[in-house]
């Protein structure tokens, strides 16, 4: 499989070159690309908080990783000049650890808890009252003789994000003022966002170029702007020193093995471990991960929602199936009688 820094070069996850995403990211509204209803609900929620000299309502961001949730979180705070601290669900195990944090957060400020569905129960119980009420219950003692001390808070802005919302509970759902639903972009948003990026980075290409990076990215942002990052190292080392061409990224990114329908080599071993070794399916997901020798997780979050978006796998209720554009794009024959269920399962 490609990947880079120890990770897959198509993850829609961050990669841990935070320094080149961070320079990427707008600091504004109006200089964030896509999502256009978003920022037209945003604009108005902070706006109108603004106007009436009140905290922001809580927000919670929620769709697939790499479409600019963190950034939107950044952009909040800019815009209404506030303070910005930033936790994780995963990090947030026991009630004390949200209590620690609510305990020295000042008047306004935003707590951002990045993957918020995945908080523990105790610790998701102690974010209730936080915020509905602005004040903690801590507790001293053990057992019978347990004490509960209120402590109140100043009031703040919770913004949540996660990448499956149907994970949070409805109690702390229902908290949230405001819901984003974020989508995946369409190819001229990236072409927008890429055209955006190679000028902070110093980057001369072509407009054709940029669409080739565009038709490859999956519909996320992340991606194509480390698509870009790749594109350039090729550029440096293999280019002429003018600007970068559609083939310069054609052969960049067959250097990465990725196709020009944006699929990489771990996207197609699994397309053919199914077509190949289970005649197209059904086959279920553990199966599936052992036949390329990835994890289930990996398959499920990384592969799978693109395959599925694509139109190269379907979910049946009983498994996972290769579709007849699967067959066709590795360059194979589909059975004439491929029928795949229209009940779509788990």
């Amino acid at each position: 499989m490609v990947r880079v820094a120890d990770e897959m070069i198509l993850s829609p996850h961050s990669d841990g070159e935070e320094s080149a995403e961070g320079a990427l990211r707008p600091k504004r509204l109006a200089e964030f690309i896509g999502q256009q209803r978003i920022k037209d609900q945003l604009n108005l929620v902070v706006s109108a908080s603004k106007k009436r000299g009140h905290i922001t309502d809580h927000i919670l961001l929620a769709g697939p990783p790499g479409l600019g949730k963190t950034t939107l979180a950044h952009i909040v705070a800019q815009e209404i000049d506030a303070g910005i601290r930033l936790t994780s669900g995963p990090t947030l195990q026991r009630a004390g650890d949200v209590a620690a944090i609510l305990s020295s957060i000042t008047e306004g400020e935003i707590l951002f808890i990045d993957e918020i569905h995945r908080m523990s129960r105790p610790a998701e119980e102690m974010l209730y009252l936080a915020m509905e009420d602005f004040r903690v219950d801590i507790i001293v003692g053990k057992g019978p003789g347990a004490t509960a001390i209120p402590l109140e808070l100043p009031r703040f802005t919770l913004i949540g994000a996660t990448t499956r919302a149907g994970l949070l509970p409805s109690p702390l759902r229902d908290r949230f003022g405001f819901t984003a639903q974020l989508d995946f972009y369409e190819e001229s948003e990236l072409e927008e966002v890429l055209s955006r990026s190679a000028q902070l980075l110093g980057i001369e290409m072509q407009s054709a170029a940029l669409s080739e990076i565009a038709s490859r990215s999956r519909g996320t942002p992340r991606i194509a702007n480390r698509l870009l990052r790749r594109v350039r190292d090729y550029g440096d080392v293999h280019g002429s020193g003018g600007a970068l061409s559609c083939e310069d990224v054609r052969s960049a990114l067959e250097l990465y093995e990725i196709d020009e329908r944006g699929l990489d080599r771990l996207d197609r071993s699994l397309l053919r471990a199914i077509i190949e070794r289970f005649n197209g399916g059904p086959v279920g997901l553990t199966t599936m991960a052992m036949s390329v020798g990835e994890e289930s997780e990996t398959i499920e979050s990384v592969c799978e929602p693109f395959l599925l978006r694509s139109g190269f796998l379907a979910r049946t209720p009983r498994g996972r199936m290769a579709t007849t554009s699967a067959w066709k794009h590795l360059g194979l024959v589909p059975p004439s009688t491929l029928e795949i269920p229209l009940t779509f399962g788990d």
